[in-house]
């Protein structure tokens, strides 16, 4: 089906008689409130998923898992993790609802066109602080693991017995780089599939502005 935009951006460019122009006011208006629809659900997602998986951390965190840091000496580094996240998702969460003030109350195309490449960058750096703070709770956990864990001396011995201890950390370096890899890639994707469609609608939407301003 048509996209109601496109209706009316052929119905301004019509030039026949029986068919009344559309003002540029009124192709803006569509525009803004398209873009501030976006937003919106941008805004009502990320809340939807600090709060998924605020609960999910609620409910794996047990005693256990707590004596488990504590014994591979990452408690607080763990802990300083999690504030430093939960700060940081609450700063963009409110960054979201900021974008989407904006934009609804934005009476200008420049403006709009300004505030719409705004929350483009704030959504690109919500998702690279999602995938690095990942990174540094796996980073912190392996080192634990190696050095602490239950099979950290069976690892080292492993190691001194391969014949050859420098070839066997390099393999062990880069077969655990390759899984990171393959992990950050699916990071990636489940974001470029949650976050891509409404940053496709204003990116059309941008364009559309930039039209109208020739």
């Amino acid at each position: 089906m048509m996209d109601e935009l496109e209706l009316l951006k052929k119905d301004w460019q019509k030039k026949e008689a029986q068919h009344p122009k559309l003002s540029f006011d009124e192709i803006y208006g569509m525009i803004k409130k398209k873009s501030s629809s976006t937003v919106k659900w941008i805004f009502y997602i990320s809340i939807i998923e600090f709060v998924f998986w605020a609960v999910l951390n609620l409910f794996s965190y047990t005693k256990e898992s707590l004596e488990l840091e504590k014994t591979w000496h990452i408690y607080e580094i763990t802990t300083t993790l999690t504030i430093i996240n939960y700060i940081v998702l609450i700063y963009f969460i409110y960054k979201f609802y900021s974008n989407y003030k904006l934009i609804s109350t934005t009476e200008s195309s420049k403006k709009l066109m300004k505030n719409i490449l705004n929350v483009k960058r704030t959504v690109s750096q919500y998702v690279w602080f999602n995938i690095g703070i990942f990174v540094a709770y796996l980073m912190v956990n392996l080192y634990g693991n190696l050095n602490y864990g239950e099979n950290s001396k069976k690892i080292a011995e492993a190691a001194s017995q391969a014949g050859n201890e420098t070839l066997f950390w390099i393999i062990f370096t880069v077969m655990f780089l390759l899984f990171i890899t393959i992990i950050l890639l699916l990071i990636w994707f489940f974001y470029k599939l949650l976050y891509g469609i409404l940053l496709n609608r204003l990116r059309k939407n941008y364009s559309e502005l930039k039209k109208l301003e020739v």
